[in-house]
């Protein structure tokens, strides 16, 4: 019987990341990429990356981002009405608990992210994984 182990986007970074002798905060400082961000990578929380993330963290683990890109998660045959995503999000954005996963029905986990636009002004960002299932808000 053979033990074949599918490669994670969750290994792939953090196995790069180790190669080039770098801790979280290294390749942070050289990708300027937030370490929590990578944190959330490594741990298998993000399954799918916006595009400059992708490229900063391929300059910092010194690849191309195509070879970041092959194992992130394809979303596209996962789909989740957009109703229900803004309906989660506002939810999320106030305050509700309990919420579940429109795909599985396990508990999501949420969060709400602060984070600033150009002028300085507050822009809440809901975000959500299921506890069970490659579902995500993001």
């Amino acid at each position: 019987m053979y033990n074949i182990v599918m490669k994670t986007l969750a290994r792939f970074i953090q196995e790069r990341r180790e190669q080039a002798g770098l801790s979280v905060t290294g390749l942070a400082k050289k990708s300027n990429v937030n370490p929590e961000i990578i944190e959330e990578i490594e741990s298998g929380k993000e399954l799918f990356l916006p595009v400059t993330i992708r490229q900063n963290l391929a300059k910092g683990l010194k690849c191309l981002p195509d070879e970041i890109k092959k194992y992130e998660k394809d979303f596209s045959n996962d789909f989740v009405s957009l109703e229900i995503i803004e309906s989660l999000k506002d939810l999320i954005l106030n305050g509700a608990g309990g919420l579940k996963c429109p795909k599985c029905g396990a508990n999501l986990i949420t969060k709400v992210e602060r984070m600033y636009d150009l002028e300085d002004n507050l822009v809440l960002h809901p975000k959500a994984h299921c506890s069970k299932c490659v579902f995500q808000i993001h």
